[in-house]
Parts: structure tokens; sequence; C-alpha cells
């Protein structure tokens, strides 16, 4: 769906709408796991040493860890977004860094299928396109880079 809104609505909307609608449903994800199975497995898993050091990460370290499961993709989003409901993080906190860090990737693919469906369509080399995507890219890469230092670090000590 990313590769069709550059396709269809270009650069601009296609971000716009596309970062928008994965925001909603990553939101919608979370607050149904949050309210509708946060209680259940606090009761199952309330004393479970390792459930307890995460949920109380999540709620001191929320923007940290959510950015960092973002831009590294280890776990898949869906996971991530129920996985997060069931912590202590804050919903806005959620809901901003899953946004943020979402935007890249976001950029990068609706931009890259725009530029693709412009250059099939045989009206030319689109450059300033070309350039978006390759800004986009490199970003991405370098917050990658960035997210599993810190996850690497915070797994050291």
């Amino acid at each position: 769906m990313t590769l069709a809104a550059g396709a269809l609505f270009g650069s601009v909307l296609g971000v716009i709408l596309v970062s928008v609608a994965s925001t909603a449903g990553a939101g919608l994800c979370f607050l149904i796991s949050r309210y509708a199975a946060r209680k259940s497995i606090l009761r199952w898993l309330g004393k479970n040493e390792k459930f307890a050091k995460l949920d109380a990460m999540t709620e001191q370290h929320g923007a940290a860890i959510v950015a960092l499961t973002r831009l590294v993709p280890i776990f898949p989003f869906n996971l991530l977004n129920y996985g997060f409901g069931l912590t202590r993080v804050r919903f806005v906190t959620y809901l901003f860094w899953s946004w943020l860090c979402m935007l890249p990737g976001t950029v990068l693919y609706v931009v890259g299928a725009d530029a693709l469906f412009v250059g099939m369509a045989g009206e030319g080399i689109p450059w300033p396109l070309i350039g978006g995507v390759a800004v986009a890219a490199v970003v991405l890469f370098f917050l990658v880079r960035y997210a599993k230092g810190k996850l690497q670090d915070s797994e050291s000590k």
C-alpha cells in the first residue's frame, strides 16, 4: 500500500496519507492491546522478573525503546504495536516516536515509488525525487546505525 501511495498520489500527498494511516493503525493496535489484554497479562506475568523489568524500562525510557525498536527492524511492526500496549509506555510517547521513526522509511518507499512511476511513464528522469530518495536512505541508514549502537550499549550494561 505504501508503494501504491507513491504511484497514485505522488510524493507529498502519498507521504502524508501513509504517515497518518500507519500511525493511526499503530495507535489503534496499541489501544486494543492496552485495554483488552494488559490486565490479563499483568495477572499472568505480573510476578515475572523479566516482564516487570521490561514494564519499568518502558515507563522510564519509553521514547528511546520505541525509537530503537522502530528503527532497527528486528520485530514485525504489528507485533510491536500490540506488544507496547501491554507495557507502561505512555500512549502519546508511543504514538509520537512511532510516527517519527516510521517517517524516514515511509519517505523512502513513497518517494521511491513515485520516482519509479514517473520514470516509467516516460516523463524523464525525476532527479529531485531521486535526490529525495537518496537523502531518505542516508538518513535512515544513519538512524539505524545509531539505534543499533544504542541497543548494543544497553545490552552490555
